[in-house]
C-alpha cells in the first residue's frame, strides 16, 4: 500500500490499468518472402582463424509491417561453420544466438563454433550465427554519440546508490534518449524481438530449411519463444536455455508493466540474492581450505559492503593504473560471479583481500583474475552501437513507467525486499522511461501456441539473471515442451552437467526427449566439494532424476569453458 500511494503521488491514475496488447502483422512479411532471393552468397571469412568459416549479408525488410511494393531493406550479417562430415546425411542449419540483448551471433560462432555441442552435432549441422538487426554488423543502431560525448554524459558508476547519483543517472538517460530522438537511424523504430523472429524465418527459408532449428541462450530464449508463437508450424528442433519469463519481459501481469520497470518485475534481484545466499552456504560448508570467506561469510560480506558505502577500496590494476573499488563496483562484480559457480573461489579470494585490506596491487590482480574468468572485457566507454543495442531491444519489447521517478522508488523497494542487487537490476532499464524508439512491431503474446515439434527448455535451479521460474513459466505455457533442470548454480546450463548436455545433443540429432521433465546434477561442485547430493539444498522439482558421468572430461571441460565464457561475455555487458 505504501508503494501504491507513492505511485499515486507521481500523478499516475490509481484506477486499474489494463495493458494494451500489440498483435503481430505478418502479412506484409509473407508478401515480401516471395520477392527475396533464395540463395545466400557465402564467402570465405576469418580464414586465418578457421579456413572453413563463411560469411554473408542477407537483405530483409526494415519494416515487416510495410505494405509497400518495394519496401526498404536492411542487411543481416551471417556466419556459417559448415557441417564437418559431408559423408553423413546433413540435418540442415542450426541457428545460434548467445543472448544480450545485443550479443553478436557472428562473433559467437566465429570464436566457439568449433567447440560447441559435440563433434557429431558439428558433423551434421551447418552452424549459423547471425547478428540481430541493429546489432554489431547488422545495420547497427546509431545515435551519433561520439566516444568523447559518451564519456561526458555517462555517469562514472555502474548504478546509482545515493540521491545525487540517481539524479545524475536520470539526467544521463534523458540526454542519451534526446540524442537518439534527434540522430537515431531508421532501425531504431524496428528493433523488437518480433522483428528479429520474422528475420529469422526469412533466413530459414533462405538456407533452404523447411523448419527452423535454433538454440538460444539467455535473452536468446525470448527470440526462440517469440518465434515459436509467431511461427509454431515452422518449429523444428528448438532449444532455449537460461529462460526469460516472456510475460514479465513484455507487459508484466495485469497492470504491472505500467508502474513496475521490466528489470524489477523479472525478479533477477531476488534470484541473484538467492544465488549469493547459496555461495555463503556452500562457502561455509566447504571450510577455509577451499573458500577464503568461510566462517560466517554472509555477515563478513555485509561488513565489507557497508564499509565500501562509506569508503571505497584503493586498487592498482595490473597495468599500473590506480583506482578504487566502490560499493557499486563490488556489487556488480558479485552479480557477475553468481553467473558462474566455477568463479566462486576467485570471488571469495577477492572479498577476503578487500576484507583484510591487502595492498592495492594484490586486490587489483585478484579483481582482474575474476573478470578474466568470467570473460568480462575491459571497456571503459562503449562505442555508439554497444551503448544503445541493449536498450533499443529492451525498451522496444517491454512496457515500462513513463516517468523516471519510478526507478528510484522501485530501486529502494527492491533493495529493501531483496537485498544488495535491487538497485543494480532496477536501474538497468531506466533509459526506457524516455526511449524514443517505436514499439509498434513488438509481440506481447499469447505465448501458448502448440508447436509442430517439441521445444527443449533448460535452466539451473539457481540462475541469478534468468530465474528458474521463467523456465517453469515457459514450460507451462508451451504445451509441446520438455523442461530439463540442472540442480546447480549459474546462468545457463552448457558445460555444467553432462546429463543435461547429452539430452540437448540427443534432441538436436534425433528429436528425442526424455519421457518426462528431468532433473540433472551439476558435475563439479562449487569449491570442488566432493558430494553434490549432500551439499545441494535447493528446490526439489517434480521430475525424473538422471545422473551421467563424463567419459571425455578433459577435452569436454576445455571446450565447455570456452562456450560458457562466450555466453557469459554476451550477457554481462551492462555490468562492465
Amino acid at each position: 500500500m505504501r508503494m501504491f500511494n507513492q505511485f499515486c503521488k507521481l500523478g499516475l491514475s490509481c484506477a486499474l490499468l489494463t495493458p494494451l496488447v500489440a498483435f503481430a502483422d505478418v502479412n506484409a512479411a509473407e508478401q515480401f518472402e516471395k520477392k527475396l532471393p533464395t540463395d545466400i552468397n557465402w564467402q570465405p571469412c576469418y580464414t586465418n582463424e578457421n579456413p572453413n568459416l563463411l560469411c554473408a549479408q542477407y537483405a530483409v525488410p526494415l519494416n515487416h509491417q510495410s505494405n509497400k511494393r518495394n519496401p526498404k531493406t536492411i542487411q543481416i550479417a551471417l556466419i556459417k561453420l559448415p557441417a564437418n562430415d559431408p559423408s553423413q546425411k546433413p540435418l540442415g542449419s542450426l541457428f545460434l544466438n548467445p543472448g544480450g540483448p545485443g550479443g553478436s551471433g557472428v562473433e559467437f560462432v566465429r570464436y566457439i563454433g568449433q567447440y560447441i555441442f559435440t563433434q557429431e552435432v558439428r558433423d551434421k549441422y551447418d552452424l549459423i550465427g547471425f547478428d540481430p538487426r541493429g546489432i554489431n554488423l547488422s545495420h547497427a543502431i546509431t545515435c551519433g554519440v561520439t566516444i568523447e560525448e559518451a564519456n561526458r554524459i555517462i555517469p562514472p558508476f555502474p548504478f546509482p546508490v545515493s540521491h545525487k547519483e540517481e539524479k545524475q543517472k536520470i539526467k544521463s538517460d534523458k540526454t542519451l534518449s534526446s540524442l537518439c530522438a534527434k540522430n537515431g537511424n531508421d532501425v531504431m523504430n524496428h528493433m523488437s524481438t518480433a522483428d528479429v523472429a520474422r528475420d529469422l524465418d526469412l533466413l530459414r527459408q533462405a538456407v533452404g530449411d523447411e523448419l527452423l532449428n535454433y538454440v538460444g541462450y539467455s535473452y536468446g530464449s525470448y527470440i526462440g519463444v517469440t518465434y515459436a508463437n509467431l511461427f509454431p508450424q515452422k518449429v523444428g528442433r528448438l532449444v532455449i536455455d537460461g529462460v526469460l519469463d516472456p510475460i514479465a519481459w513484455s507487459t508484466g501481469k495485469n497492470w504491472s508493466g505500467w508502474i513496475v520497470p521490466v528489470t524489477t518485475r523479472l525478479e533477477s534481484d531476488k534470484h541473484s540474492m538467492a544465488t549469493l545466499n547459496e555461495f555463503f552456504r556452500l562457502c561455509d560448508l566447504s571450510g577455509p581450505a577451499s573458500c577464503s570467506m568461510a566462517g560466517n561469510s554472509a555477515a563478513r560480506f555485509d561488513q565489507i559492503a557497508q564499509r565500501l558505502k562509506v569508503q571505497p577500496q584503493p586498487i592498482i590494476f595490473p597495468d599500473g593504473t590506480p583506482g578504487e573499488l566502490t560499493y557499486a563496483m563490488v556489487m556488480s562484480a558479485s552479480v557477475s560471479a553468481m553467473y558462474s559457480s566455477s568463479s566462486w573461489t576467485s570471488f571469495a579470494g577477492l572479498m577476503a583481500f578487500i576484507e583484510a585490506q591487502f595492498p592495492p596491487q594484490l586486490i587489483g590482480q585478484q579483481y582482474s583474475q575474476l573478470r578474466d574468468e568470467l570473460g568480462i572485457e575491459e571497456v571503459s566507454v562503449p562505442d555508439d552501437n554497444a551503448l544503445f543495442r541493449f536498450p533499443a531491444v529492451l525498451c522496444s519489447d517491454s512496457d515500462n513507467p513513463e516517468q523516471a521517478e519510478f526507478w528510484p522508488l522501485w530501486a529502494a523497494e527492491s533493495e529493501n525486499q531483496n537485498g544488495y542487487f535491487g538497485r543494480l537490476w532496477t536501474w538497468s532499464s531506466s533509459i526506457c522511461a524516455h526511449w524514443p524508439g517505436s514499439q509498434k512491431s513488438r509481440f506481447t503474446g499469447p505465448f501458448n501456441k502448440k508447436t509442430k515439434n517439441p521445444v527443449l527448455i533448460a535452466s539451473t535451479l539457481f540462475d541469478p539473471a534468468t530465474p528458474y521460474s521463467g523456465a517453469k513459466t515457459v514450460a507451462r505455457l508451451l504445451p509441446n515442451s520438455r523442461l530439463v533442470t540442472v540442480a546447480g548454480w549459474g546462468h545457463t546450463t552448457p558445460g555444467l552437467s553432462y546429463c543435461a548436455d547429452i539430452i540437448t545433443v540427443e534432441y538436436l540429432l534425433s528429436g528425442a526427449l526424455p519421457a518426462a521433465d528431468t532433473l540433472c546434477e551439476q558435475d563439479i561442485m562449487p569449491f570442488y566439494m566432493p558430494d553434490s547430493a549432500n551439499a545441494f539444498d535447493g528446490e526439489n522439482p517434480s521430475a525424473n532424476k538422471r545422473s551421467l558421468l563424463r567419459t571425455d572430461s578433459t577435452d569436454h571441460d576445455s571446450d565447455s569453458t570456452q562456450v560458457r565464457k562466450a555466453i557469459l561475455r554476451n550477457n554481462q555487458q551492462r555490468f562492465n
